[in-house]
């Protein structure tokens, strides 16, 4: 294979559109960026203040958090650590396995450290974005990402609420039932909508963060050793073929 026909197959893989996961299932776009550290701080005190008092972290350090941050003990003290753990401690929460089943009828809340890597961003996104009211469930919410989901609308208060449009569905048989068009905004929040979603974002941009720290330079490594075989080794190697082979082509 010649270097030209070769550049030319690497150039078509990394430009040719593709159809991600997430168009796929019809998500939002979160559109994180794990080199805003204002945005990850912004996210790290929303996901203390609403996430931690059911959901652990546990394979996160406060210490860890505040180095990768920028965020000083002090800040951490007084700001993200509300009980008596030491700035080494992981992100635990006081609540026990048999009172998380006993409140939450048998279900334990997952620990979030890796949910973004599991989900997605989009998926996590889309799901903060998409509570609405359902008389019909227990807890009085549903989801249109998660559908049933036992989990309360805990960000209600900076959302409202958002109840479903209907659309009814005729079918072959002649049963007609009701799908949900969309959601409209029932009553507001603490929030416009383009704050909310601001501030989800910013929620979504520290899961990712959590579920895997080194990711923004790692990255970032992958590129100078892409940058470095292409660019660097590729030339020297194909020269050194040539002169190899010059005796023979």
């Amino acid at each position: 294979m010649s270097i030209r026909l070769f550049l030319l197959l690497v150039g078509v893989i990394l430009c040719s559109p593709a159809l991600t996961a997430s168009e796929a299932q019809g998500l939002m776009h979160a559109n994180t960026d794990l080199s805003d550290q204002d945005s990850l701080q912004r996210g790290a005190g929303t996901f203390v203040n609403y996430c931690l008092s059911c959901h652990a972290a546990a394979y996160m350090r406060f210490n860890r958090l505040g180095k990768d941050l920028g965020i000083s003990d002090d800040v951490l003290k007084n700001n993200l650590m509300f009980g008596t753990q030491k700035t080494g401690s992981t992100m635990t929460i006081a609540m026990t396995r048999e009172d998380a089943k006993q409140y939450f009828g048998g279900a334990i809340p997952p620990d979030l450290s890796v949910i973004a890597r599991s989900r997605g961003v989009d998926w996590l996104y889309t799901y903060f974005m998409t509570f609405y009211r359902d008389p019909s469930r227990p807890l009085g919410v549903n989801n249109l990402t998660f559908k049933d989901v036992g989990m309360p609308h805990v960000l209600w208060e900076l959302q409202g609420w958002q109840q479903p449009v209907y659309e009814e569905e005729k079918h072959a048989d002649g049963r007609i039932t009701k799908k949900i068009l969309h959601l409209e905004r029932e009553t507001g929040g603490l929030q416009t909508p383009e704050e909310y979603a601001g501030t989800v974002r910013d929620l979504v941009n520290f899961m990712d963060y959590l579920g895997e720290p080194i990711k923004l330079k790692r990255q970032q490594i992958g590129f100078w050793v892409i940058f470095y075989l292409l660019f660097i080794l590729l030339p020297v190697v194909y020269l050194l073929k040539k002169e190899y082979w010059k005796d023979i082509h």
